[in-house]
């Protein structure tokens, strides 16, 4: 029994540390190019940002997920018992 226990606190630890990676990387990755565009072409910063946030938005729903398995590792286990 303590060895589930271990496993699931171990699991949603790397459930949301590896899923976590991903988005963050992605991201500013993202707003990096996206400032490398406003600064290239200003007159478009509007279209460039609404993208910006949009694409981010989508990669941090990557990072609540994650989150969310971490979770129901943790209070939702059924091998817990």
């Amino acid at each position: 029994m303590e060895i589930i226990q271990a496993a699931s606190v171990l699991a949603a630890g790397l459930a949301i540390g590896l899923g976590a990676i991903g988005p963050g990387i992605g991201q500013g990755t993202t707003a990096g190019k996206a400032i490398e565009g406003i600064a290239r072409q200003p007159e478009n910063s509007g279209d460039i940002k609404t993208t910006m946030i949009l694409g981010m938005a989508i990669m941090e729903s990557l990072a609540i997920y994650a989150l969310v398995i971490a979770l129901i590792l943790l209070y939702a286990n059924p091998y817990k018992g």
